[in-house]
């Protein structure tokens, strides 16, 4: 969870294109972390949902990787635990959601194509990633209540 706070701010606090662009990659590779994390520590029932969502969030942020983000490093090398399953991704899905926001906003604004395509990739990235964190929700939401996935 103070992971995903950190991130948010660092995304709230982000003005430059750039920062944006990095914001979402930590973003991506948190999701990478979390899912990686579940899928070996996580209920049995959801370490396959929690493998898909650290491929989409691998993938993601490979695609969105510009060089080295600024201070203090990728910020998802530093999950050692996640202690509540539910709460993480639940807060991870919020983040992406802002994420989603501010690359519509730096792709609205931009003038260069490139740009404008990344923007658009990471978007849809952005989206896939936050359907695998709903469909691991669901994994756990199901288990909870006793029923088969």
């Amino acid at each position: 969870m103070r992971l995903v706070r950190a991130t948010r701010l660092a995304l709230a606090q982000a003005r430059a294109v750039q920062d944006i662009v990095i914001e979402a990659w930590q973003t991506q590779a948190l999701a990478e972390a979390i899912g990686g994390h579940l899928a070996v520590h996580g209920p049995f029932e959801a370490r396959a949902a929690a493998g898909g969502l650290s491929e989409a969030g691998g993938r993601a942020s490979g695609a969105l990787r510009q060089g080295a983000p600024r201070e203090g490093g990728l910020r998802a090398a530093q999950l050692t635990e996640v202690r509540d399953p539910w709460a993480a991704l639940t807060a991870l899905g919020g983040l992406l959601g802002e994420v989603g926001i501010a690359l519509v906003g730096v792709a609205c604004a931009s003038e260069e194509d490139g740009l404008y395509w990344q923007c658009i990739e990471a978007i849809d990235a952005a989206d896939e990633t936050s359907d695998r964190v709903r469909g691991l929700q669901r994994r756990l939401a199901l288990r909870e209540r006793g029923g088969a996935a």
